[in-house]
């Protein structure tokens, strides 16, 4: 994942946790609008959450978060 789309989903992830608690779920179409006006960027997410990690199709948003800061 690049490190644009990283930031953006770190930040959509601490605004889920604040808003909704430590628990909050969420998918990686939460890092996108409701619409697909970017198609390669929305393929990225894709495969880095489905392709590389393999993960549940909602995983709690703090442990993406953590995920993303290291790295992964």
């Amino acid at each position: 994942m690049g490190p644009n789309l990283r930031k953006k989903a770190v930040a959509v992830c601490d605004a889920k946790i604040a808003k909704k608690g430590e628990g909050v779920g969420l998918s990686f179409y939460a890092f996108f609008a409701n619409k697909n006006d970017d198609p390669d960027l929305l393929m990225e997410a894709a495969e880095w959450w489905i392709k590389t990690h393999q993960l549940d199709h909602f995983e709690k948003a703090a442990k993406i978060r953590e995920m993303l800061k290291a790295g992964l």
